[in-house]
């Protein structure tokens, strides 16, 4: 489990992370009567999470390989 935390840590905080930006910033100034593709913002937070995990990925590769 050890060798799959940078990937989890970084796709939890990649998709929430843009959840939650999403919520700040584009829902605040869009009207409620403008309809919004909810997979879209779906599939959005799943590619972030994505590329998140693969970024915790070379961290925690690069942390282990350094400790060494």
């Amino acid at each position: 489990m050890k060798n799959k935390a940078g990937k989890i840590s970084g796709f939890i905080l990649g998709a929430a992370g843009f959840l939650l930006m999403f919520k700040m910033i584009f829902l605040r100034n869009i009207a409620p009567s403008d309809e919004l593709a909810p997979g879209v913002v779906v599939i959005t937070a799943v590619l972030t999470g994505v590329l998140f995990a693969f970024i915790g990925s070379l961290v925690q590769n690069y942390l282990v390989k350094k400790s060494t």
